[in-house]
């Protein structure tokens, strides 16, 4: 017997991503098949709203995660209606609900840095390097990091100008300023 998923009813949808006119999950993102570019990019972004909306902040975050794993050079038009999702990362983090399953954001991105595979594995190491940043910045004392990791992997947790500098090094043209403007408070 399968449960039908709804959007919960009195949960604000995130600004920052797509409206999701259909209760979507992870599966959805089948239907792009090997695509990595602008359908797959939005895509993963409407799921997070739709997994968002459905209560599941943790699941929301993961699409988030795949977006900024998207194959894009800076000029798509889907860029426009959606900058890369700093914002929507940081606004998901600070807007759980007692209750729900978000995990802890500031270990996963830790570890998502710390163990990226390609392609375009130093772009995501710094993009996942920069969500952590957000994550550390929500201040939520249940998130620490992977104290074991750092000390038996010899993990350096990196400084806000090195995230700065690797985004700017690897990232899309602006990106920067977008991240910027989550960290300085101008968007999310």
């Amino acid at each position: 017997m399968s449960l039908k998923r709804t959007h919960c009813e009195g949960i604000e949808a995130c600004p920052f991503l797509p409206e999701a006119e259909e209760v979507l999950t992870a599966s959805a993102m089948k239907a792009v098949g090997s695509d990595r570019g602008e359908l797959f990019y939005e895509r993963a972004l409407t799921c997070a709203q739709s997994l968002w909306l459905q209560g599941y902040p943790a699941q929301s975050l993961l699409q988030i995660n795949r977006a900024l794993g998207a194959d894009l050079r800076g000029g798509e038009a889907v860029l426009g209606r959606w900058p890369l999702p700093y914002a929507a990362a940081d606004w998901v983090m600070r807007r759980v609900r007692e209750g729900q399953f978000i995990g802890n954001p500031r270990r996963h991105y830790q570890h998502l840095a710390t163990r990226m595979v390609e392609p375009r594995k130093a772009q995501r190491v710094w993009r996942a390097w920069g969500c952590w940043y957000l994550a550390c910045r929500v201040g939520c004392a249940e998130w620490v990091a992977d104290e074991k990791q750092i000390r038996e992997e010899g993990v350096r947790e990196p400084a806000r100008g090195e995230i700065e500098a690797g985004l700017a090094a690897e990232g899309i043209e602006g990106e920067v300023g977008v991240w910027v403007g989550v960290v300085e408070g101008s968007t999310g």
